[in-house]
């Protein structure tokens, strides 16, 4: 390797198990709070993403994240909240993982060597020049995410890897590299902690500044979320009241006649 394995370099603290649980606890929290600080280094990285993802999510592109084991599962979850969040088709945003959908509750073995299988897993979706794939791995070498964004690029789409090793293969392999150093984990080696944490604040980057760009929100609202429960109704008639300046009963009624918050509050401003 030419480059340093930050996720393999021993912790910084040792002698874990002498320690009382609270300051197992500090210790982990004071490191974790290194986290958003390295997440920030990797903003002007993430904005050429989420400028050139919203180009193509416009004309109709969709956004693909691949990834093994907690990368993996860390992208099924940000793809799995967005038609909820933002009333998108599933197929808009999707999270691959290294062995299936069985792999998001339990390991499964040797699935994240096999280097093939992800562009296969891709193409099961009918990919075109217009997609972005977004390949997730904390060490930066899962064969399973190293094969896909290679094939994906040479099939003519837009790479990216969210990676906490910089100067990674993954990190060399992608049109926009994302590479977030957090130093070494607390647990050496245990990259669910820090590096997985640096994975999910820059997938919620990506995500929500995309929805944002593509019109999702309006105002600091969530305006075409799903009204699936009564927690997410009552959720949507305030957004309406406050929206339009009515009271809560007739933001009801507006709600419950046009289905969505958007609509109602397009209606509402209407009249």
């Amino acid at each position: 390797m030419d480059y340093t394995k930050i996720t393999e370099t021993p912790s910084n603290h040792d002698n874990l198990e002498r320690m009382e649980t609270s300051t197992i606890l500090h210790k982990m929290n004071g490191e974790d709070q290194k986290v958003a600080h390295a997440v920030a280094l990797a903003i002007p990285q993430i904005t050429r993403l989420v400028d050139a993802l919203a180009e193509r999510f416009i004309k109709g592109g969709r956004l693909f994240y691949i990834g093994a084991g907690t990368s993996g599962r860390l992208g099924i979850l940000d793809a799995s909240e967005i038609p909820p969040t933002y009333g998108l088709p599933h197929e808009r945003v999707v999270g691959l993982i290294a062995g299936g959908d069985v792999a998001i509750r339990k390991s499964v073995e040797h699935a994240e060597d096999d280097e093939a299988q992800a562009w296969k897993d891709l193409i099961e979706h009918e990919i075109t020049d217009l997609d972005v794939v977004v390949g997730i791995a904390a060490s930066g070498t899962t064969p399973y995410v190293l094969g896909g964004v290679a094939k994906a690029k040479k099939n003519g789409l837009l790479t990216a890897g969210i990676t906490n090793n910089p100067g990674s293969p993954l990190a060399k392999a992608v049109d926009i590299p994302i590479e977030i150093n957090v130093g070494p984990e607390f647990v050496t080696g245990s990259t669910r902690m820090k590096s997985g944490t640096s994975q999910k604040l820059a997938l919620n980057m990506i995500s929500t500044a995309l929805m944002i760009k593509i019109g999702r929100v309006k105002g600091n609202k969530m305006v075409n979320m799903q009204l699936s429960n009564n927690k997410l109704v009552d959720r949507g008639v305030r957004y309406v009241s406050e929206g339009l300046g009515i009271e809560y009963v007739e933001a009801e009624e507006l709600l419950k006649k046009h289905g969505s918050v958007k609509k109602a509050l397009d209606a509402g401003a209407g009249n």
